[in-house]
């Protein structure tokens, strides 16, 4: 694994494909270009590969199982059946990464994707002073890259605390002793306020009670495996019903959270009052001291010169491939199924993300 004073000042004009991520997605990608013989490296922002999941709140968990979690090619160690942890999951990814010894610089993190300016291909410039030519590039930054909170936030009172989950790490962050809102339809904000409540602090969750909630257990992710129903594409006519449909939550997260006496539902939330309350749909909340935002993230890809991303900020792609030539995204919510951004999802992805990106000819110059 190469440091950032490695690449800082050279201009890689020999690489076939540049992968930039090192998580999930982008050593799923490292492991079908490894295969295929192609000369790459991986562009890591942090430090280490899968770092993005050492910044989670300490009691994450997957949500699903060990043996139906892994990456291609290298199961995960210990028991099958178990729902590994955030540590587990971040030593899962490093030891993958270790394992099939991929070429990871770290440290790297990209400032600007464009066109070559003199040669074929596409450049990738890096915050440290890195500068990549490639013929195909494989954008695996994962869809969390932003925090999404609700344009109405900045009505709260500068007396309670706001903080995104992304900032979330344990309840001992949270000042006082006094309510705390969790505000968020998804399964992090059910563990976060869990989490919370498990402390005996007052919480109130602001959920929206429509939410649909689905079991999850060795049983449920078996007849997921058996059925493929995670594996439906999204363009067909099952894939565009199902993506059209709320996302579900985890129906023994919700139940744990609802059995908390301290934990009081108040429906999603719609405002905020001038003494530091938020409205729900169901009730308003007591004048609180702090907010957790679990409200998910909205993609940042303005380091991107190529016209491969929409009005609305996300990338135009069909099943990853982009209409530049040789440039892909993986990772991403729904990329292709439901599975895509998910640990025992990307490799399918990535396997035909990669197997297409190199039948295609090489770009003449990034157009």
């Amino acid at each position: 694994m190469s440091t950032p004073d490695a690449t800082a000042t050279h201009l890689l004009t020999a690489l076939d494909t540049v992968v930039i991520g090192a998580g999930q997605a982008g050593l799923a990608a490292a492991y079908y270009l490894q295969q295929h013989g192609v000369a790459f490296r991986l562009l890591e922002a942090a430090a280490t590969p899968g770092a993005a999941w050492e910044t989670r709140y300490d009691s994450l968990r997957l949500f699903s199982p060990a043996w139906a979690s892994g990456l291609p090619g290298y199961s995960w160690p210990g028991p099958a059946l178990r729902y590994p942890t955030r540590d587990e999951t971040t030593a899962y990814l490093q030891k993958y990464a270790a394992h099939f010894r991929f070429p990871i610089d770290t440290g790297q993190r990209v400032v600007r994707l464009t066109t070559a300016s003199s040669q074929a291909g596409y450049e990738v410039q890096t915050e440290a002073g890195g500068h990549y030519l490639s013929q195909r590039v494989i954008i695996a930054t994962g869809p969390y890259t932003t925090p999404r909170i609700p344009s109405w936030a900045v009505q709260v009172p500068a007396q309670v605390i706001q903080l995104h989950s992304s900032a979330y790490r344990r309840p001992a962050q949270l000042p006082g002793g006094g309510p705390v809102a969790v505000v968020g339809s998804g399964n992090s904000a059910l563990q976060i306020g869990g989490d919370i409540a498990a402390t005996g602090r007052p919480v109130m969750v602001a959920f929206d009670e429509k939410t649909p909630a689905v079991p999850n257990n060795q049983l449920s992710w078996a007849l997921l495996a058996a059925t493929g129903l995670m594996r439906i594409p999204r363009h067909t006519g099952l894939g565009r019903w199902m993506h059209a449909q709320p996302e579900p939550v985890v129906r023994g997260d919700l139940a744990h959270l609802r059995r908390f006496a301290n934990a009081t539902f108040i429906g999603r939330a719609t405002a905020s009052r001038s003494d530091g309350s938020l409205q729900g749909q169901q009730a308003a909340s007591p004048p609180l001291d702090a907010i957790v935002w679990a409200t998910g993230y909205q993609p940042d890809y303005s380091w991107i010169d190529l016209p491969i991303i929409g009005s609305d900020g996300h990338p135009r792609h069909q099943r990853g491939l982009t209409a530049a030539p040789g440039i892909a995204f993986l990772g991403l919510d729904w990329l292709d199924s439901r599975n895509s951004a998910l640990l025992n999802g990307v490799g399918a992805d990535a396997r035909r993300v990669v197997h297409t990106l190199l039948k295609q000819p090489r770009s003449v110059h990034g157009s």
